[in-house]
């Protein structure tokens, strides 16, 4: 159960000199202290980098200055830059724990562990025996970074190892996707109104499309990504986690348990992944990519096709689509609505023309939903056109409220909350669920860098089309507007 007050924070950053680290962890740590969602915080870096307690804190300054932004959260640096300690990587485990008592030495009152591993996946193990041998396991809590496992085996063996250790409560698998606003805004969306949630159904909607392409190519991840690739780095770890908020019931309430109960229910009702639904595929220059053998079978791209069969959504296609290097980086989730019968309105009336209704949220970090519909146009006769109302998280009084995802799942897990984190459960059933498909995977086929992907995609969602690329543009708000 969540924390009511936020009792005295320690967080013990493993991989504390990575690019994570530098990019998202150390400011998003600054923020969360500087806003005073974690006003009683210490901070015990360590990794195998040779660092002093001095130079470690030139790093973390250096990092604050490049990627802390402008929103004042520098002037805490003075009083933030005191809570850093370093404790060397080659000290072992007892000069982990030295370090660990000497930075809450002097601090009254109960505190949080909380364990960041933001290591590579095959150094995780090592971490916990480590955090074992400290004796720092106990009464702590640990975030771990994707992927968890490979497949349904080595994620069984990575949960029995973990679990000899850690108690499952105690262990947050960390999505950063559904650490965004947008994300979370779809449980409010859904259940907060009693517009949407009784149409949120097999009878009024006729597919769903989570489409999640990047601009990114793999010149810097490529050794991790060659054993990997997308489904596994993506899909499973990301994509379904969204699919369960987009489709769970309605939780008995807000609690991280009654959540996890449904998504978990999502992931048992979901039919396994037929192969001749997937389309693979290969961004031309991948295999050019130091580190990448020249006949990789690797994708860097996947869109597939999967059902969940109960009550509210049995026949209703979800399609999934991800990718690297394509023609542009975007997060959405678009439901599109079965059409109404049309008789009564004359030809070329338009209507039809533009395709279903879609409800589409935009999980980027500037969050976004639009509601698409037919509408007449002003004048003679029966024009009809398709319309649509725009809501933007710029638009309110509270956009600047809004944290960063890897800040509000350090947040959530310093307070105890599990809403937003994988449990062991539920990520064994989607490597059952990945089963097919990981035994029998489809030729993978090449992409331009810079397209929406093989042309295969088109005929994985006939009749229908992908939402993205977009006809038309989201609505910049217009100086008058305000």
């Amino acid at each position: 159960m969540a924390q009511k007050t936020q009792r005295p924070v320690t967080v013990v950053l493993f991989g504390a000199t990575g690019d994570l680290a530098r990019r998202k962890l150390l400011p998003g740590l600054l923020h969360l202290f500087e806003t005073g969602l974690l006003p009683d915080l210490q901070i015990v870096g360590t990794s195998l980098d040779e660092h002093t307690a001095e130079t470690f804190l030139a790093f973390v300054h250096e990092a604050i200055e490049e990627f802390a932004g402008d929103d004042g959260d520098k002037a805490a640096w003075p009083e933030f830059s005191r809570r850093l300690h370093w404790a060397p990587g080659a000290d072992g485990p007892q000069g982990l724990r030295k370090v660990v008592e000497e930075a809450e030495h002097g601090h009254a009152g109960e505190r949080v562990r909380l364990h960041y591993l933001s290591v590579p996946p095959r150094a995780a193990l090592a971490v916990v025996k480590t955090l074992d041998e400290a004796g720092l396991a106990a009464g702590s809590r640990i975030i771990m970074e994707k992927p968890f496992g490979v497949d349904l085996a080595s994620a069984k063996a990575l949960n029995n190892e973990l679990h000899q250790t850690f108690d499952e409560s105690q262990i947050y698998r960390i999505d950063h996707f559904l650490g965004k606003e947008a994300a979370q805004n779809i449980l409010a969306f859904r259940f907060a109104n009693g517009l949407f949630e009784p149409i949120w159904h097999r009878n009024n909607i006729d597919h769903v499309q989570i489409d999640v392409p990047e601009e990114l190519g793999l010149e810097q991840r490529a050794d991790f990504y060659e054993s990997t690739g997308a489904y596994r780095d993506m899909v499973v770890t990301h994509l379904f986690q969204v699919l369960a908020f987009t489709a769970m019931e309605p939780p008995t309430s807000l609690s991280p348990g009654a959540i996890n109960d449904e998504k978990n229910k999502v992931f048992r009702s979901m039919v396994p992944i037929d192969p001749a639904d997937v389309v693979r595929g290969q961004y031309q220059g991948y295999r050019d990519i130091p580190g990448v053998h020249p006949e990789s079978e690797t994708e860097t791209f996947i869109a597939l096709k999967c059902y969940i069969d109960n009550w509210r959504w049995a026949g209703v296609p979800f399609y999934l689509r991800t990718g690297k290097r394509m023609a542009e980086g975007a997060r959405i989730i678009s439901i599109a609505f079965k059409e109404p019968p049309r008789s009564m309105f004359p030809k070329n009336s338009g209507v039809g023309d533009h395709g279903p209704d879609h409800l589409t949220f935009d999980l980027a970090d500037k969050a976004k939903m639009s509601l698409s519909f037919y509408g007449k146009r002003p004048g003679p006769g029966m024009r009809l056109d398709k319309l649509s109302m725009q809501f933007a998280m710029g638009d309110t009084t509270w956009a600047g409220s809004v944290l960063e995802a890897y800040e509000r799942l350090i947040y959530d897990a310093a307070r105890g909350d599990q809403t937003l984190f994988t449990s062991a459960e539920g990520i064994e059933r989607l490597w059952e669920v990945s089963a097919p498909l990981l035994e029998s995977p489809p030729v993978v086929r090449p992409y331009r860098q810079g397209s929406w992907g093989p042309n295969q995609i088109h005929q994985l969602v006939a009749p229908y089309a992908w939402r993205l690329p977009f006809e038309r543009a989201w609505r910049d708000r217009s100086p008058q507007d305000g």
